[in-house]
C-alpha cells in the first residue's frame, strides 16, 4: 500500500515558511524563487486537503491545524536530517547510540570514554541525556546508563557504582562554621533533587532522625545544577563526590559533615535483551564494567 506522504520538497518549504512566518523569507533561506514556495504550499494544501495559511495584507499566518501540522513535521525532518548525517558521517564504522544520565556522563564517563575509543578506532558512540527510563522499542537506543534498582523490563543490568552521596555547600553558607552535625544541617534550606526526591529523608533517617521538612526545598532536575545552586550559596545539596571533584578540590564546595547513606538504586548499564550478543555492545559493556571496578577499588 503506498504511503501516504507528501513531497520532501513541500515539507521542507513548509517548514521553512511555517518558521519565518513568510514565504519571501523561507525562499531566500532556500535559495528558491518566492512562487515556487508558494506553489510547494499550494501542493502541500491541496495533498493534505486543509489550509495550512491565512493569507493577510500583512503576509501569512499559520491556522491552528498548520501551528499543529509545523511542531509535528519540524521534528521529523530533524531527525531525517540526523540520521542522514549519522550514515553520512560513519561509514565503515560501528556506532553506539547510547542514552545516559547526564551529570555522570559529563564527570566521570566522558574523561575515561577515550580509552574505549583508542581501543577501538572503528566505533564511535553517540550519548544522549536520559535521565528517566524509556521503551528501548520506541527508540534507537543501544543501551543506557541510568541510576536505579536494575529492574528495567526487556534488559540485563550491569550494575556499575553506588552513588554515596554526601551533604555539600558553599563555604560562606556556613562560616565561620566548617562542619556541622546533621541538626544544624536540618536548620540550613535543603535542596532537592528532582529524580531523588526522598535522598534527605533516607539520609535523616540513616541518622534515625526525622525531619518534618525534609521534601521542602528548590527543586532541580540535574546533580550539576544542584552544584552550581550550593556553589551560590542557595543551601544543602546531597551530591556524590565523584560528580562534583572540581568544586571540592577548589573550595567552591565543602563537606560540612561526611555522613552517607546505603541506597538500593544505583548505576547500571542497560541493555536490551534483543541486542544483547551484538559484538560492539559486549566490548562496550566489558570495557564500562572492568572501569566501573577499578574506580571502585581505587
Amino acid at each position: 500500500m503506498r504511503r501516504k506522504i507528501p513531497p520532501t520538497q513541500a515539507l521542507i518549504c513548509f517548514e521553512s515558511s511555517a518558521r519565518h512566518e513568510s514565504f519571501t523569507k523561507a525562499a531566500e533561506e532556500l535559495a528558491l524563487t518566492q512562487s515556487a514556495v508558494c506553489r510547494q504550499i499550494a501542493n502541500l494544501e491541496e495533498f493534505l486537503d486543509v489550509q495550512l495559511f491565512r493569507r493577510t495584507r500583512r503576509g501569512v499566518k499559520l491556522t491552528e491545524a498548520g501551528e499543529t501540522y509545523s511542531r509535528r513535521i519540524s521534528s521529523r525532518l530533524d531527525a531525517v536530517e540526523r540520521d542522514t548525517l549519522s550514515v553520512m558521517g560513519n561509514q565503515g564504522t560501528a556506532t553506539l547510540e547510547l542514552a545516559a544520565v547526564p551529570t555522570f556522563s559529563t564527570q566521570w564517563l566522558l574523561p575515561r570514554l577515550k580509552g574505549f575509543l583508542h581501543a577501538h578506532p572503528h566505533v564511535s558512540i553517540n550519548l544522549t541525556n536520559r535521565t528517566r527510563p524509556f521503551l528501548f522499542a520506541d527508540t534507537e537506543f543501544d543501551a543506557a546508563i541510568y541510576f536505579g534498582d536494575g529492574d528495567w523490563s526487556g534488559t540485563e543490568a550491569h550494575f556499575l557504582m553506588k552513588e554515596s552521596p554526601v551533604p555539600v555547600c558553599s563555604p560562606d553558607l556556613i562560616a565561620p562554621h566548617t562542619a556541622l552535625t546533621a541538626r544544624q544541617i536540618s536548620q540550613m534550606p535543603l535542596l532537592q533533587q528532582t529524580t531523588r526526591p526522598y535522598a534527605w529523608r533516607q539520609w535523616f533517617a540513616s541518622l534515625d532522625m526525622r525531619v518534618a521538612h525534609d521534601l521542602n526545598g528548590t527543586r532541580l532536575e540535574l546533580f550539576s545544577m544542584l552544584a552550581k545552586a550550593a556553589v551560590h550559596g542557595m543551601g544543602v545539596a546531597l551530591i556524590p563526590p565523584f560528580l562534583i571533584r572540581d568544586e571540592l578540590e577548589s573550595g567552591r564546595l565543602v563537606t560540612p559533615c561526611p555522613h552517607s547513606f546505603d541506597s538500593d538504586h544505583a548505576y547500571h548499564l542497560v541493555i536490551p535483551e534483543r541486542k544483547a550478543e551484538s559484538a560492539t555492545l559486549l566490548a562496550f559493556k566489558d570495557w564500562l564494567v572492568e572501569e566501573s571496578r577499578a574506580y571502585r577499588d581505587s
